[in-house]
């Protein structure tokens, strides 16, 4: 059985960082795409991040609200991508996916709350 299994939020503080993990129990893991998204209450669900394959030098992408402040990072030996997650601003809280995509197959995760507050 398939499973993204997203780890790391919690509160933090306006301007604090924190580290999304994405463990995903998939075949193949090496050869999808993966991407981040977030849905905050009362929003559509919104990209952040993606990172390509190895094959095809691991590009990144990134929403602009995001860009220079969020880091993806992925690690095919345990099956987990990153979402390093700095200056963080109140705007920044929702709920954050991960997401896999290989060829047909498109997984996504239960999601984990990041709540930027003081």
């Amino acid at each position: 059985q398939v499973q993204l299994v997203e780890s790391g939020g919690g509160l933090v503080q306006p301007g604090g960082s924190l580290t999304l993990s994405c463990a995903a129990s998939v075949r193949d893991f090496s050869i999808g795409v993966m991407d981040w998204y977030r849905q905050a209450p009362g929003k559509q669900r919104e990209f952040v991040a993606t990172i390509t394959t190895d094959t095809t030098g691991r590009k990144t992408n990134y929403a602009d609200s995001v860009k220079g402040r969020f880091t993806i990072s992925r690690d095919n030996d345990k099956n987990t991508v990153y979402l390093q997650m700095n200056s963080l601003k109140p705007e920044d809280s929702a709920v954050y996916y991960c997401r896999y995509r290989g060829g047909i197959r498109d997984y996504w995760g239960q999601g984990t709350q990041v709540t930027v507050s003081s």
